[in-house]
């Protein structure tokens, strides 16, 4: 436990949800709504995704306000066949789209096998690992590949912002294990784990990024100065673009020069994509049977020999999923700067703080 997260005020889940539901409901967004996004956002916090949770409402409450989100957005399937569609978010919340692009796909995937939804005119959804387990619930593999919501990737070997942090997410469905989730950046760390470092006033760890002559960055408020790196050095560039492509430009959603800074924009629309794509295991054989392989695997990955000084050897989510039955025990941790924020856009929108 890190002495931010020590320091922390812990906050319930469902007091924390309540709060978020009643923040946008003050907005403009109906309580339906804004309960929903308020259980995705609570679950991004939950999980540990601490970038992307209640982190963030600060940031939609100003792009709300400013006019960059449709808070009653017609959420609708523009096209479709048998195993994809296409569709419009109308500008609504992202995490608002998604849930509904996600539920297409699962729906689809029952009957064709396999289904790949792509998302245009959506916003900033959270972490992509929401999405990319949604389908486990339904004894599916999630697939989750996004256009991040600001561009902090030049190509490689350039100076120029071209490419965003582009995730993917993949959840696989286990039997007695938890499931497999990978979450993770096309960069070496996400642009909202230097926001969160920022707003904490803590320093970056090198790697993470460098300035415009190649020389490590980790003052996080120096951000603007440089860029993320890669993951993989090329490789991870080539992912990024590759990703951008598929849940960005195949939709006639924003990529490279189109994408907005909504980090530095609070009016201007994003017109983000997503692609969600849901694969049925009943499709592929029997389902009882496939997780039991799951298991004999991840079994045999955390019992293997590790290197000397390694406690031991986790899979993707593992920790997710720690972190999920340590917070719904003792609540979300809430670090000073974070409550402060909180408390001041409690009295912004004369509403009961967190």
């Amino acid at each position: 436990m890190t002495d931010t997260v020590a320091a922390a005020t812990r906050v319930s889940p469902q007091r924390l949800e309540a709060f978020i539901a009643r923040a946008l409901v003050a907005v403009g967004i109906s309580a339906q709504e804004a309960g929903n996004i308020a259980e995705l956002m609570t679950r991004a916090d939950l999980n540990g995704a601490d970038g992307h949770g209640v982190f963030r409402l600060p940031q939609y409450i100003r792009r709300i306000k400013g006019g960059a989100v449709n808070v009653k957005p017609n959420i609708r399937v523009e096209r479709e066949a048998a195993g994809m569609a296409l569709v419009d978010g109308d500008n609504g919340m992202g995490h608002l789209v998604m849930r509904f692009a996600t539920g297409k796909a699962i729906e689809k995937a029952q009957t064709a096998g396999v289904a790949w939804v792509g998302v245009k005119w959506s916003n900033h959804a959270g972490p992509a690992s929401l999405y990319a387990s949604m389908p486990i619930a339904h004894d599916m593999i999630g697939l989750y590949l996004a256009v991040g919501n600001a561009n902090h990737l030049p190509p490689w070997g350039g100076i120029d912002m071209l490419l965003s942090t582009n995730p993917i997410a993949v959840g696989v469905p286990a039997g007695e294990e938890p499931p497999i989730v990978l979450d993770m950046a096309t960069t070496v760390a996400a642009y909202g784990k230097v926001k969160t470092k920022t707003q904490r006033g803590e320093m970056m760890p090198e790697g993470w990024m460098i300035d415009r002559e190649g020389r490590p960055l980790t003052d996080p408020r120096r951000a603007d100065e440089g860029f993320l790196l890669p993951i993989g050095g090329y490789k991870g560039y080539g992912l990024a673009l590759v990703f951008g492509l598929l849940a960005g430009t195949l939709n006639g959603a924003a990529m490279g020069r189109d994408v907005v800074d909504f980090n530095h924009d609070d009016t201007t629309r994003t017109n983000t994509g997503h692609a969600i794509v849901a694969i049925s295991l009943s499709a592929f054989g029997d389902v009882a049977d496939f997780k039991r392989r799951v298991d004999a695997l991840v079994r045999d990955i955390r019992n293997s020999k590790r290197l000397p000084g390694v406690d031991a050897i986790r899979l993707p989510g593992e920790q997710s999923h720690a972190k999920r039955a340590e917070r719904t025990t003792l609540g979300i941790p809430l670090p000073e700067p974070l409550r402060q924020s909180l408390t001041q856009l409690a009295a912004e929108l004369g509403i009961a703080g967190p």
